[in-house]
């Protein structure tokens, strides 16, 4: 086999997507990305496979059906990336659609908190954190606060300390309960990005009172999620990922996820425990460092209106994009 046919035969790269298309609808649909277009897999299933079951309406009922559900999509993407007119049928121009959370309606989405080595440093100097973690901490993510790509975040009128924090997050695939940490990965779907929007002066009264700081991160808008999700298979090691933050097109954090504390294993042999994990649960992992609350110039990188925020990862590439405008 030369190289000619070993590009040929490999797979594409799958990314999956919630989105809706505002000239037509408010609804939610699940798509990939497929020839710099939103492939619309419903539709699509109903072309191509009209004997089979609609196909699942929701990215979390896409999840529900298993490694059956994901490689159906799979074979509708691979027919359609090969078939121009079956994708152009089904498909939409990226700036006919609106991104929404790739899943917008997960039972669980856990925050691991204070779990990469840098920023707990930076926590801990800027008194946003009144003890060390001996094991997996977190908090919630409201689905009411996600927003998808390019989504316009309002910064509330008594909010100055602003802050952004991008984020590795894990969509779980596959039941687990009790889980065991060698078998952590076979629960995982993919990976997307959180940007864990952040008001600092609340939280510093929240860890003063005691409390997880909730509130300073589930403010409407405070979740922009996405804008894919990546499936494992395309995801060589996800503990050698850089994850970067631009503020207005300058650099603000490279980091690798090397650098986290608590990884996948102990994060689901922790939380499964306890909590039976389902098909749509997340688990974002933690802001490296180099926030701008951790910063000798804080107050100039804090976010403001008008300030467009970009978090990515390098490899596998994706980028999260948005915009922070003032409250109206």
């Amino acid at each position: 086999m030369n190289h000619i046919d070993i590009l040929i035969e490999a797979p594409f790269r799958m990314r999956l997507a919630t989105f809706s298309v505002p000239a037509e609808s408010s609804a939610a649909r699940v798509g990939v990305l497929c020839n710099d277009r939103m492939l619309d897999l419903l539709p699509c299933a109903a072309a191509v496979e009209p004997k089979e079951d609609a196909f699942p309406h929701s990215m979390r009922a896409l999840l529900e059906a298993g490694d059956a559900g994901l490689a159906r999509a799979r074979r509708l993407f691979d027919m359609a990336a090969r078939d121009a007119a079956l994708c152009g049928r089904h498909s939409y121009a990226l700036e006919e659609i609106q991104f929404l959370p790739p899943v917008p309606d997960s039972e669980k989405f856990l925050c691991v908190g204070k779990n990469y080595r840098t920023h707990l440093a930076e926590l801990k100097r800027t008194d946003l954190i009144k003890e060390l973690p001996e094991e997996p901490t977190g908090f919630i993510k409201l689905n009411a606060c996600l927003v998808g790509q390019d989504a316009e975040v309002e910064r509330p009128v008594d909010v100055v300390h602003l802050d952004y924090e991008p984020e590795l997050v894990f969509v779980i695939g596959k039941p687990a309960h009790r889980a065991r940490r060698e078998d952590a990965f076979d629960y995982v779907a993919g990976i997307t990005i959180l940007n864990d929007l952040t008001c600092r002066d609340t939280q510093k009264r929240e860890v003063a009172s005691g409390s997880r700081f909730w509130t300073a991160k589930n403010a409407p808008g405070f979740g922009p999620l996405g804008p894919y999700l990546i499936t494992m298979d395309e995801v060589r090691d996800v503990y050698d990922i850089w994850v970067t933050c631009s503020v207005n097109g300058e650099e603000r954090m490279r980091v690798n996820t090397a650098d986290q504390i608590w990884k996948l294993p102990d994060i689901i042999e922790h939380f499964s425990r306890l909590l039976p994990l389902k098909p749509g649960d997340m688990f974002s992992t933690g802001a490296p460092g180099g926030v701008a609350v951790g910063k000798p110039n804080a107050e100039e990188l804090f976010l403001k209106p008008g300030d467009v925020v970009e978090c990515a990862f390098e490899e596998p590439a994706m980028a999260l994009r948005t915009r922070i405008v003032a409250a109206r």
